[in-house]
């Protein structure tokens, strides 16, 4: 049987569930969103900018690694040496899900 593929609520639907206290509507905010991380990369890099919450941020840093966009580097950069062991480990994932020729020097330079 095939499985029924989902409706993209958009955006602002999937931050709203990302931040639901019940975690099965966050999974889904944050699965929903994931395939179009691409299409939302300003959004996003806005949402982590003024983003407290630790778990959000490191999901939001995940999606900004599966949107692969040049955009992230310098965010990705700057988590680089983070002392928080998860957003380091996210902006890791991110730089070599960029794959690029100035991530690959910033993961080395790091000696990652």
């Amino acid at each position: 049987m095939k499985k029924k593929k989902e409706r993209f609520p958009g955006f602002q639907e999937c931050m709203r569930l990302m931040r639901k206290h019940d975690p099965q509507l966050q999974g889904d905010g944050f699965h929903l969103l994931r395939s179009h991380a691409h299409e939302y990369t300003q959004q996003l890099l806005n949402e982590f900018a003024r983003e407290t919450d630790h778990g959000l941020r490191c999901w939001l840093l995940e999606l900004l690694g599966e949107a692969r966009d040049p955009e992230t580097f310098a965010l990705f950069v700057e988590y680089l040496q983070s002392n928080d062991e998860s957003l380091r480990f996210w902006a890791i994932w991110g730089l070599k899900q960029l794959n690029t020729k100035e991530a690959r020097r910033a993961l080395w330079e790091a000696g990652v």
